[in-house]
């Protein structure tokens, strides 16, 4: 099977620039009540993965930021501390589940590695299931 089948397309996903602030990136997560969101540069190519706890942990280890700051904080000098690996358009299936047994959705780049959507873990997680209850009624 095609992975594009499962493909939220960029118009449709929520990211962010790696020249957002952590308080851009704080609003726009407490908005979609995502945890995780994508970070794509100028260039339209996938930068990595800002998530709650990369916020939290540069919170901590600075704490001369405090929430009043964040505005001034760019997202490219926030540390990644999960790696949400990629995938391109034309690879197999099986990359994807690989990849989506760890990550909640699976970035996806075209042959230029430039950012064209999402595959949420969950539409792989309902085709996993409409195989096996198809061969259960065999």
């Amino acid at each position: 099977m095609n992975i594009a089948f499962f493909l939220v397309p960029k118009e449709d996903v929520i990211y962010l620039s790696p020249n957002s602030t952590m308080r851009q990136a704080l609003e726009r997560m407490e908005y979609h009540r995502y945890s995780a969101v994508p970070l794509i540069d100028d260039a339209g190519k996938y930068a990595g993965t800002i998530t709650e706890g990369d916020l939290l942990w540069k919170l901590k280890r600075e704490p001369q930021i405090g929430f009043d700051h964040t505005h001034k904080v760019l997202l490219k000098d926030v540390a990644q501390h999960v790696e949400i690996k990629p995938v391109r358009i034309d690879q197999q299936m099986e990359d994807l589940i690989l990849l989506a047994t760890n990550q909640n959705y699976v970035p996806v780049i075209d042959d230029n590695e430039v950012f064209i959507g999402i595959i949420r873990r969950r539409e792989i997680i309902d085709y996993c299931f409409k195989l096996w209850q198809a061969e259960q009624k065999v």
